[in-house]
């Protein structure tokens, strides 16, 4: 357990979601902000995983902290901090305010997060890459170069980084070219290969994977360069005790004209001038409970979306992760120019 001085985790009402979330990658792992008025009295609190709730209720980056801010935070006393660390241990709480008898932040409590992240991982790295063209004829989409490093070593590298131990990567299209890069590699996780002997879709090979599994797992698309914190990932799926989680980036559409309103009769009621539409997308980012996984066939055919229904016939819950990061799904030649330029540039 270790303690901080107020001002290394409070923040303004008026600090913008944008700000808040560069605070808050500051701090140790799934500790958030304490959000404090002019005389230092508490007004609430902020964790990446209440941005990440307000994002999906139309919060957006610019608005103040104030719109997604936990208000009903527990606290503990100044000079009562042996029975703040029993809330805490009793409660899992990662952070805890200490306030005194005027309601003025003191001092915060926190827990240092352990080094390794208890779920296993899966890549898919099996696609034969056919949007790319030429790029993949001889060459698979996982191999492509992004500023001068593979994709795959991008995405293992990110697993590595958070903690993730055992890594399983599923490969059919030109797999040998892939097991070589992973031999010669020096991992820094356990990384073991599945081999789909048939495309097995985007979830099929979870059926491969050594049963049962004693965790839940992380499932990422083999194309896909983000800096998501998957440990908030991991946090936020605990909390809300979902079975399945799924990552979702946002993503606008322009409509280059204007939009006809209507009522039931065919009357206009209005015309909306070149609007932009917001939607959510599957960010190719799972993380799924060892009963979700349980649902996967051996050896047979399966997409994330069918596994998804088939959990949602069985009661299982899927919830939804934003993803505020930086992130993009390597699909299309001009991604994979963008994806290299932007890392060349710093992004």
């Amino acid at each position: 357990m270790t303690t901080s001085k107020p001002e290394d985790f409070t923040c303004r009402a008026r600090t913008t979601v944008r700000e808040a979330m560069a605070r808050i990658n500051d701090t140790p792992p799934h500790v958030g902000l304490v959000v404090v008025d002019e005389d230092r009295r508490l007004l609430g609190t902020v964790t990446d995983g209440d941005i990440r709730r307000g994002i999906l209720r139309g919060v957006t980056l610019d608005d103040a902290v104030a719109a997604c801010m936990n208000r009903n935070a527990l606290t503990g006393r100044q000079g009562a901090e042996r029975h703040s660390l029993a809330l805490m241990a009793a409660r899992s709480i990662q952070f805890l305010p200490i306030v005194d008898d005027g309601g003025r932040v003191v001092h915060v409590l926190f827990r240092r997060a352990t080094a390794a992240m208890p779920v296993d991982a899966l890549v898919m790295a099996g696609g034969a890459g056919k949007r790319l063209g030429e790029r993949t004829k001889e060459t698979p989409k996982p191999l492509l170069t992004i500023g001068d490093r593979p994709i795959l070593e991008h995405v293992l590298t990110a697993l590595e980084d958070a903690g993730v131990r055992r890594v399983f990567v599923s490969v059919h299209y030109l797999a040998d070219k892939i097991k070589a890069f992973l031999a010669a590699r020096a991992n820094g996780a356990d990384v073991q290969v599945v081999e789909e002997q048939e495309p097995l879709g985007t979830a099929g090979a979870i059926g491969l994977l050594p049963a049962p599994l004693s965790g839940p797992l992380l499932v990422v698309n083999g194309d896909v360069l983000t800096k998501v914190d998957f440990r908030a990932l991991a946090a936020f799926h605990e909390r809300h005790e979902y079975d399945a989680t799924v990552a979702v980036a946002r993503y606008d559409v322009d409509i280059p004209f204007g939009v006809i309103r209507q009522n039931a009769d065919g009357v206009l009621t209005g015309i909306d001038e070149k609007p932009r539409v917001t939607h959510f997308v599957a960010a190719g980012i799972y993380y799924l409970s060892p009963a979700y996984c349980a649902l996967v066939p051996p050896s047979r055919p399966l997409d994330m979306p069918s596994l998804l229904d088939l959990g949602r016939q069985v009661d299982l819950r899927a919830g939804l992760f934003p993803i505020h990061e930086y992130w993009t799904d390597i699909g299309r030649p001009h991604d994979l120019e963008a994806a290299d330029t932007a890392h060349r540039n710093g992004g």
